[in-house]
Order: structure tokens, then C-alpha cells, then sequence
């Protein structure tokens, strides 16, 4: 025991005690290295003030900055087998999926809701990094699939929020065959006359770009996001020539006509409400959902 345990009186004690301070408090932007409160940032959508860095956004805020009232329908999604290869590497599969699970509270890389965007009803999916690395699996291939066929089934746009790093090698073949399903699914959605959306977040690479995120009928960037099917880091390994400045991020693709337009966050939900009102010519200020709908879960189909 030291002289502090015996002699200091508890509350002088207490102020000299270690405090413990929250891991997130500050957040460092990758870019310019600055320290910004945690709370700042996410009261800026997650958008570093100053620099213009857009962090990633994880599926449930995301959903959160799109509807109206932030409430919407979580829309239920078939069961998959969970690990139909019994892959293991370092740690088994399932491990990886019960870590992922837990660290974003999502069961799956793919999250659907369907609600109101000023007034309009949509079917939206947001696509979460934080799972896996936004891998394209069995279930959220599946979730896509859901997503297009539900907004199919009330006649609303759906709106994909894309982010991956391809698709999952723990699912093999079965992992790649999401490919053809969900560019089927985007088929069915442009047979019915509805419009479809993609949102290419940092960064959408590999399996997905090959398929339904770049097959919408208006694509938008979001700024400095890195957009492409193979890194450039291979493609400069592969063609062993340096590539151009800025190669494969948002702006260069809008210059050399790979996406439609590059939107800031903050004005992202103002754009895809004024874009789904004119490709569904609905009137401005009308209300297409009435009331606002309770957070709950739309009933995931049967297998059968």
C-alpha cells in the first residue's frame, strides 16, 4: 500500500484515480490526419468537417438519414444455408459470421427497409462494409433479390446504397452465381417500368461491380469514393504501367462518363427524392404513403 491508499482522504483519492475515456471520442481523418470530436461527425452524417473526407456509414444510420421521420419497414429476407462449404482458413466460417454479427447487429453485409423519401414510397438497401467487408454472399444476394421483387410488388423505386470488396470466398461458386440472380432481379424491376438507383459508396470493387451496382438507371458517387472491379494496386501490377491521378475514384469516373453524377452526403436524400419523382412523374409534395410506418419487420417469405 502506498502513502495515497493510507493517508489521502477518498474523495481527493477518487479525483486522482484514472478515468477512463471512451475509445470513439475522437475520430483521426485519414486524409489530413485531423482529430475531430466523435459527435461532430456524426451529427455531419459522418462527413469530416474541413476536409470533406465522407467516412463510411453503416446501414441502420444510413436508412436513418433517408426516411422521412426516420422510421421505415425492416423487410424480412429467406433463410440461406450458413455455411454450405464448411470453409475454414484461419478460423471457421461461422466464427467469422457470429464475430460479424455481433460487431453490426445485422445478420447479414445487406439491410432492406421500405418507406417514405419526401413523401414517396420507396424500397431502400444499404449495403454495410463493416460486415465482412460488404461481401456478396448467399444471404445478401438474396436480400438484394428480396429488395428488387418488394419494390416490384409496390410499385416504388429501389434505391441500392453499394459498398463491397467482391464477393465471398467462403461461399465459392455459390458466392458467384449472385451475380446472374440479381442482374434477373434487376430485369424484372425495368420489365415493370420502375426506376433503380445506385448509390456507389467507398469502396463498391470486384463481384458487385460486375453486377447490379453498375446496372441501375442513374448511378451517383458519393465523393472520393473508390469504384472499380479490381484494385488498382493489381491493375498497376498486371499492366506494370503507373496509373493516372485519382484512377478509379468517383470524380474520374463521372469525367470519363462511368457514373452520372458525383453528390455530396448532405445533399444525397434532396437528389434521390427529386430523381424518384421524375422517373416515377410523381407531383411535387405528394404523399404516397399515408401514415408514417412504425419501425417493424416485414414478414420474411417461406422457403417453400
Amino acid at each position: 500500500m502506498n502513502w495515497i491508499s493510507n493517508v489521502v482522504r477518498p474523495k481527493i483519492r477518487n479525483m486522482l484515480a484514472r478515468r477512463d475515456t471512451p475509445e470513439n471520442l475522437w475520430i483521426k481523418c485519414p486524409e489530413t490526419g485531423q482529430l475531430v470530436f466523435f459527435k461532430d461527425v456524426e451529427a455531419n452524417q459522418f462527413v469530416i468537417p474541413g476536409s470533406n473526407y465522407h467516412m463510411r456509414m453503416g446501414a441502420t444510420a444510413r436508412l436513418k438519414s433517408m426516411f422521412d421521420g426516420e422510421t421505415w419497414l425492416d423487410i424480412g429476407v429467406r433463410d440461406v444455408p450458413l455455411d454450405p462449404l464448411k470453409f475454414r482458413d484461419a478460423r471457421r466460417y461461422t466464427d467469422r459470421l457470429k464475430d460479424a454479427r455481433t460487431k453490426t447487429g445485422m445478420n447479414d453485409a445487406v439491410k432492406l427497409g421500405y418507406g417514405r423519401l419526401d413523401g414517396l414510397p420507396v424500397v431502400i438497401g444499404v449495403q454495410d462494409f463493416d460486415f465482412m467487408g460488404g461481401s456478396l454472399g448467399m444471404a445478401a444476394g438474396e436480400a438484394v433479390i428480396k429488395g428488387l421483387e418488394t419494390a416490384v410488388d409496390k410499385g416504388s423505386p429501389f434505391i441500392l446504397f453499394a459498398a463491397s470488396g467482391g464477393a465471398r470466398m467462403q461461399e465459392g461458386i455459390l458466392a458467384l452465381m449472385q451475380l446472374p440472380r440479381t442482374t434477373v432481379g434487376v430485369q424484372r424491376l425495368r420489365e415493370a417500368h420502375l426506376p433503380y438507383i445506385v448509390v456507389l459508396t467507398n469502396p463498391t470493387t470486384g463481384g458487385v461491380t460486375a453486377s447490379y451496382a453498375m446496372l441501375g438507371d442513374v448511378h451517383i458517387a458519393e465523393p472520393g469514393a473508390l469504384i472499380g472491379f479490381a484494385g488498382p494496386r493489381v491493375i498497376e501490377q498486371t499492366i506494370r504501367e503507373k496509373l493516372p491521378e485519382g484512377f478509379q475514384k468517383s470524380e474520374y469516373l463521372k469525367e470519363h462518363g462511368m457514373v452520372d453524377m458525383v453528390v455530396p452526403r448532405q445533399e444525397l436524400r434532396a437528389t434521390l427524392a427529386n430523381l424518384c419523382r421524375l422517373l416515377t412523374k410523381a407531383e411535387p409534395g405528394t404523399a404516397a404513403i399515408s401514415p408514417a410506418p412504425e419501425r417493424q419487420a416485414l414478414p420474411a417469405p417461406s422457403n417453400a
